[in-house]
């Protein structure tokens, strides 16, 4: 039998399931789904690819996703791997039905990943995983990005931009509510850059809304704060289907790093853009991605980020010590030592948990709507996770009186 592993973001989450679909019938096989995000995220794929040649001696172990996307030959070397399948590959089922010339350093690294004017989509619903979905499904409608920050590889792994047509994101929505999914998250490497002709994300997000009435909820994974469009502001305004919860990839709260990251927003305008969405939908939650340790941050810039985070009143920080990615400029830079990181990253946690059990104390005698999931764990509206005191239908929207509360979550009825 096979068995795919996992690592980095939801993209890759969604991608090997479809993997794991493709791969069923394949004897004594390890799939890696590996993740270039971080240079530590490599180097947890190469321990995990470690780990599976003494567990399992004798599999085949084939890697694919954006590290052996990135650097196919260096992974093609690695004791134990037979085969190399590149993003551009990893999604067609005829893929894995006889050996690619890439796993013999022959493969066409990025050129059809970058060169296709659209990449395939898969279904979005795992057969056989329907009682899973019910509960939350991943909606993949853009893939690839056309930016350039100094710390990030990705565009080498996934390419340029690519969107899902509108009809094609509809009718995929629609088959997964058919299936009985009342949560539908839209993903993509830059979901905000989501492009059908003059159709931006807040249109795919009112079409998709008014296509399929029956849809219970609609969330937005993570967007860049300089992209968001006039018709997804008016979504989160109008919108009651359309969750009050947003994610923004921020990286940090200095002006100075946010340059010398090449992010297009400053301190100010990721401010402006929090304050504007609390405006048109009060009481929404917000969480952001935050870089610690970025070379060159001094202890004031690292304050101005921590001060962020506080005037923001960021419930939901999702923090990573800075990791250098060869291949970028960032790399090059004058590097803060990787103990610091970890100590800033810590005290960014710490005042997530500060406002976070702010937040949560505030439904503390409410009653909130909660989608079940297993293990008698649920989340909110505004992504909150709940521990639910009694059983309900994995997948089923209950509503249930909130009786305590911390940084960790809410505990309801």
């Amino acid at each position: 039998m096979s068995e795919v592993l996992t690592f980095g973001c939801r993209l890759n989450a969604l991608e090997s399931e479809i993997i794991g679909r493709h791969t069923a019938g394949l004897a004594n096989t390890i799939i890696l789904n590996t993740c270039a995000v971080t240079a530590e995220a490599e180097r947890q794929c190469r321990r995990a690819l470690a780990k599976a040649r003494r567990d399992r001696p004798g599999a085949d172990i084939v890697v694919t996703g954006c590290a052996a996307t990135i650097d196919p030959a260096r992974w093609a070397a690695l004791p134990g791997v037979t085969r190399v399948v590149s993003n551009a590959e990893k999604l067609r089922s005829d893929s894995w039905l006889e050996p690619s010339p890439f796993g013999r350093g022959q493969g066409e690294g990025l050129g059809r990943e970058q060169a296709a004017p659209r990449c395939p989509y898969p279904n979005p619903l795992p057969e056989g995983e329907g009682d899973r979905c019910r509960a939350r499904a991943l909606l993949d409608v853009q893939r690839g990005c056309d930016h350039a920050c100094t710390f990030c590889i990705i565009p080498k792994g996934r390419g340029p931009s690519r969107s899902l047509l509108v009809a094609d994101v509809i009718a995929r929505a629609r088959a997964l509510v058919e299936a009985g999914t009342n949560e539908i998250v839209l993903t993509g490497v830059d979901l905000a850059s989501y492009r059908d002709g003059e159709f931006r994300l807040g249109d795919l997000v009112r079409a998709l809304l008014k296509a399929i009435p029956e849809l219970p909820r609609l969330r937005l994974s993570s967007l860049d704060p300089a992209a968001i469009d006039p018709a997804l502001w008016c979504a989160l305004a109008e919108a009651p289907r359309l969750m009050p919860h947003l994610h923004l990839s921020v990286q940090a709260g200095a002006d100075l790093i946010l340059k010398r990251m090449r992010r297009r927003h400053t301190r100010g305008e990721a401010l402006a853009a929090i304050a504007r969405a609390r405006a048109l939908r009060p009481g929404l939650a917000i969480g952001a991605d935050l870089i610690a340790g970025f070379p060159t941050e001094t202890d004031a810039l690292f304050d101005e980020t921590l001060a962020f985070v506080e005037e923001a009143a960021i419930p939901y920080p999702h923090v990573f010590p800075y990791s250098e990615r060869p291949g970028t400029p960032a790399a090059r830079m004058p590097a803060v030592p990787p103990a610091l990181r970890r100590e800033r990253a810590a005290r960014l946690r710490a005042a997530g948990d500060r406002i976070a059990a702010g937040f949560h104390a505030g439904f503390v005698g409410q009653t909130v709507r909660v989608i079940a999931e297993r293990g008698e764990r649920g989340h909110t509206d505004h992504f909150t996770p709940v521990r639910l005191r009694a059983s309900h239908p994995q997948g089923a929207i209950t509503r249930v009186p909130v009786l305590a509360a911390d940084a960790a979550g809410l505990e309801a009825g």
